[in-house]
């Protein structure tokens, strides 16, 4: 047939039952009670409601959403999101950490933390046993932590001591002579008193940790999402100050998720956002306006935290008895030694803590071993002379370059943003009761079990520094 200067062919009887079934199946697809083919897959999105958005999906950011669950007033009352842009956790700080507990902190609230923890930890399956999964492994290996000082810091070491004491914490306090007896491959020199921690000290495997809570709140109806945060939409208020100061208070409505390997993003209406992303949560921060006003006041004070790098060894020592294991050192001064004795701190502040590594990459310089940590710990143990490394590896942490102590509870002014975050280097450690301390601070209004106060971000517009003597 002749139409507009071009043959149209007819349709042979298998082509038009062909067309015809093709029809039949999409009108089909989209009948009620049927899935539609037509539409994308949207599976990979995040919900487009959350009451609580979670920036960040390490074990502190887990922690909180755990305890967001265990304890809403009724089953399923609180919709969860946890946003975590690497979904392998190839770089996060916890899968890189030695993981280490320690209550041989100077603060009463880290050493309670820390105690929550050990507990938390001794009975995990307590806590995040999951039906028809087998229970989890930590291999909490209980040992203690040893700290030495010198005959100018011995005081503070038995103040220190006390503090622990009080909280709860099984220390003692050992002279040279009950040190060179109980560890006899220590040398001495240069020290006046040593404290050792007898219980709920040790190390832990932190990839369980992390693996344990996400598969528990993933049962519990946490939502996951692979993706980055970059914007926050929020309305603003007006309003003077005691002090006849004007300022803007903010509140979140909305979250931008963009995808991961994609141009496309995700707006998703939320009450309250947890800025959990560590090493990060200063950029968190300041998408959310925090920081970007006059310097000197409340707008203008910024969140203290940025990313610091730690090398962590293992080596081998093949001479000296008893330490004949594979052992551990990081750049913080501490080393570990996987059996028997435990964890171990050289003595007060390293001096490897005065030469930061490059934080630009996770590259390993293994010059800085050889030229800033070896040498502290030969000096410290003889028999470390003929160690030998066999690996090493770098990571992460979210250094507060104020006070070097957590960030916890609400921004003044961005009132419904949270943090969790700042813990420069004892994060994974303390994670089970800062997440307990963020729900209870969003549920109830304020800390419950432990005073947390200290750790307020208003300190750093105040100019009052959580001062912790023990960073490990």
């Amino acid at each position: 047939v002749a139409h507009t200067g071009r043959t149209v062919g007819r349709l042979g009887e298998g082509d038009w039952d062909g067309k015809v079934s093709e029809i039949k199946k999409k009108i089909k697809s989209i009948l009620p009670g049927t899935s539609c083919d037509l539409l994308p897959d949207t599976s990979h999105l995040p919900p487009e409601h959350s009451d609580v958005v979670i920036v960040g999906g390490g074990v502190l950011g887990l922690s909180v959403a755990y305890w967001l669950k265990k304890l809403e007033s009724r089953r399923g009352g609180i919709r969860v999101l946890v946003v975590e842009r690497d979904y392998t956790y190839s770089q996060a700080s916890t899968g890189l950490s030695v993981g280490g507990i320690c209550q041989q902190f100077s603060l009463p609230e880290n050493i309670q933390l820390s105690l929550f923890s050990a507990s938390f930890l001794r009975n995990i399956n307590e806590y995040l046993a999951v039906t028809n999964a087998p229970p989890l492994d930590l291999q909490f290996n209980p040992s203690g932590y040893l700290l030495l000082a010198s005959e100018k810091d011995a005081a503070a070491m038995e103040s220190n001591v006390k503090v622990q004491k009080q909280e709860g914490a099984k220390v003692c306090l050992m002279s040279p002579d009950q040190l060179r007896n109980k560890f006899p491959w220590i040398s001495t020199e240069g020290v006046a008193l040593a404290s050792y921690g007898m219980e709920n000290e040790g190390w832990f495997d932190p990839w369980c940790l992390l693996q344990g809570l996400r598969q528990k709140v993933e049962s519990m109806g946490v939502f996951f999402c692979q993706g980055e945060v970059t914007r926050f939409v929020s309305s603003s208020q007006r309003m003077l100050t005691t002090d006849d100061e004007m300022v803007i208070l903010k509140r979140i409505h909305e979250v931008h998720v963009k995808m991961d390997h994609s141009l496309e993003y995700q707006p998703v209406e939320c009450s309250i956002v947890i800025n959990a992303a560590g090493a990060w949560s200063a950029q968190i921060a300041a998408l959310a306006g925090i920081g970007k006003g006059p310097p000197g006041t409340l707008q203008g004070t910024k969140l203290p935290v940025e990313p610091r790098k730690r090398y962590v060894y293992v080596w081998h020592c093949p001479q000296g008895p008893g330490l004949e294991t594979p052992l551990v050192a990081d750049t913080s001064g501490a080393y570990f030694r996987r059996e028997g004795l435990g964890s171990n701190y050289l003595g007060g502040r390293s001096p490897i803590e005065e030469e930061e590594p490059d934080p630009e990459n996770l590259e390993v310089d293994h010059d800085f071993f050889q030229e800033k940590v070896w040498p502290h710990l030969a000096l410290r143990v003889p028999a470390f002379e003929t160690l030998k490394v066999q690996t090493a590896w770098a990571g992460y942490y979210d250094y507060n370059t104020f006070d070097q102590n957590g960030v916890v509870g609400p921004h003044p002014l961005v009132v419904n943003m949270y943090f969790a975050t700042g813990f420069s280097g004892h994060g994974l450690q303390q994670a089970p009761g800062v997440g307990r301390a963020v729900a209870e601070m969003i549920l109830e209004g304020s800390f419950q079990t432990i005073d947390l106060s200290p750790f307020l971000f208003n300190r750093f517009y105040l100019g009052e520094k959580t001062q912790e003597n023990n960073t490990m």
